[in-house]
């Protein structure tokens, strides 16, 4: 328990840096994740608390950078002594790093708290054995209020709902709490309360949960929406106190709910013409969204610019395994009628997803690279992530992979790989592991060159004479900006992958995966 003594007490939430260098890390420059920013506001209204939020992927304002990797936080507790840490573990490759932290802490005796559906709650002993002291299980909006004041002494800890700690070396759970639906009841999320970070994209959270039951993914349950008042008060509140002018609305199923999802983009498109400003707004919509005309020009008049869309596979066979119930060739022809509305569509691929017992189908590496550039050359995406399958704790993919003896053992291949750009199990016959990885790196160097640089040159002087030939500037605008933009990007893109592969090389994985194969072989006899 805290020293009854003080008057105020702290409470720090840290989002781990990145293991490495990989193709999240420009754009954690630029954002910040959203949930450790709304449990932070939620805990800053308990009376005696001062609450901040260090994002170790984003210290760009000055911020206490440590020299082996995220923030010194000797420093932060020499400058602002935390009374209470809590740690996001949202992402699995930042575990080891989480538990790093944590060692920190507890060496200076603070109270440590975690919580992230993608590995901790999948991983309760681990954790609390790992030196947490509590366990978050679920939404932390109201969890993290009743715990302080427990830890306070106001309340009798068994009270607190949806936690687990240690008592006797034995795991304690708390009777679970129901999922939020009120969300208007909440604070907007205050984006002040990250320290040195420095914010140009700022997530927004609309709908929780998804009915889609993919194989590969944890987020599962009914659909909870928040009003369309409260979504659009969320970012009129950071226009107002931060400036802000990109959003990334991070919900994975934009466009559920219909009704309300045109309701909000009317809202948001009156918004902006009372402000005089125009927002840039990016979300992630199901493909199939694209066969509704009206609700795609709700999406654009209210300033919807960028659809990010899971096409996963090209390939048929690879759909089936991942509970996906759609062709290819209807892929391509949904993708273009986002063009049609003007979207620019940023394509989200698994290469080499594992095939299900009983499923004859055999292709090369070189095979399925031919037609993973075929399909994003017919379907026309912007912008490409080509990632591999990750059988992350808790999905239907990892107890599918771990019964039939194929995921190579945490001791060889630690959770800090489990980010989509290592092999982490043995792959379908006949392709190795090594081509696996081989072949994510062929597609997206194909997608981003360095030669894009010489056309973003081209491009440049090409508009004078584009607006001449059309007579309208903002016709010529319109067709000169999607190649433009895109020329920017994929050199970019370029450029991050040559950073990654610099950093790959220096990380020594192949000897681990030498070393993980040959365990797994020993293993299965």
């Amino acid at each position: 328990m805290l020293n009854p003594s003080k008057k105020r007490y702290r409470l720090r939430i840290i989002d781990p840096v990145y293991p490495a260098f990989n193709i999240y890390s420009n754009i954690a420059k630029l954002t910040t994740a959203l949930g450790p920013v709304s449990v932070a506001t939620c805990a800053n209204e308990v009376e005696g608390w001062d609450v901040e939020v260090i994002d170790e992927n984003n210290l760009r304002l000055y911020g206490p950078k440590s020299p082996s990797g995220g923030a010194n936080h000797d420093f932060l507790q020499q400058q602002r002594p935390a009374d209470v840490v809590g740690l996001y573990g949202g992402l699995t490759s930042t575990i080891p790093r989480l538990y790093e932290i944590t060692h920190l802490y507890k060496a200076k005796g603070i109270i440590t708290i975690a919580g992230g559906q993608h590995f901790i709650e999948d991983n309760i002993p681990e954790a609390l054995h790992s030196g947490i002291d509590y366990v978050v299980i679920g939404e932390a909006e109201d969890t993290i209020k009743e715990l302080l004041q427990a830890l306070e002494g106001k309340k009798d800890i068994n009270e607190v709902k949806s936690i687990a700690y240690l008592k006797d070396g034995q795991v304690l759970l708390t009777p679970k709490r129901k999922p939020l639906i009120d969300f208007d009841r909440l604070p907007s999320p205050n984006f002040s309360l990250v320290r040195y970070a420095k914010i140009k994209l700022y997530p927004v959270g609309r709908i929780r949960g998804c009915g889609m039951n993919c194989e590969f993914c944890t987020v599962k349950g009914k659909i909870r929406c928040a009003s369309p008042e409260r979504s659009l008060e969320d970012i009129r509140f950071l226009v107002e106190t931060n400036d802000a002018r990109h959003f990334f609305i991070v919900d994975d199923l934009f466009g559920q709910q219909r009704d309300e999802t045109i309701r909000f983009c009317n809202m948001l498109k009156d918004y902006q013409k009372s402000i005089g400003k125009r927002l840039d707004t990016v979300v992630q919509i199901r493909l199939d969204k694209a066969k509704d005309a009206h609700l795609l020009s709700q999406m654009r008049q209210a300033g919807i610019n960028t659809v990010a869309i899971g096409f996963e596979s090209p390939i048929e066979e690879e759909l089936e395994a991942m509970n996906k119930h759609v062709r290819p060739e209807d892929m391509i022809a949904l993708a273009r009628a986002y063009h049609k509305f003007g979207f620019l569509v940023h394509g989200m691929f698994i290469f080499g997803y594992p095939l299900k017992e009983g499923v004859r189908f055999e292709l090369s590496a070189n095979e399925r690279i031919k037609r993973f550039k075929e399909f994003i050359k017919k379907a026309q995406v912007d912008t490409v992530q080509i990632l591999l399958p990750v059988p992350l704790p808790g999905t239907e993919l990892r107890h599918r992979l771990m019964s039939q003896n194929r995921v190579y053992a945490t001791a060889d291949v630690g959770w800090e790989y489990y980010d989509g750009n290592f092999p982490l199990f043995e792959p379908d016959a006949p392709i190795t592991a090594e081509e696996l990885q081989r072949s994510m790196h062929k597609i997206m160097g194909k997608f981003y060159q360095f030669k894009y640089m010489f056309l973003i040159g081209l491009h440049i002087f090409s508009f004078p004479a584009l607006i001449f030939f059309l007579h309208n500037i903002r016709a010529g605008w319109k067709k000169w900006y999607r190649p433009w933009r895109n020329n920017l990007i994929r050199f970019g893109g370029w450029l991050i992958m040559k950073g990654w592969t610099s950093e790959f090389k220096k990380g020594g994985f192949a000897q681990k995966l030498k070393e993980a194969k040959k365990h797994l072989q020993l293993k299965k006899g």
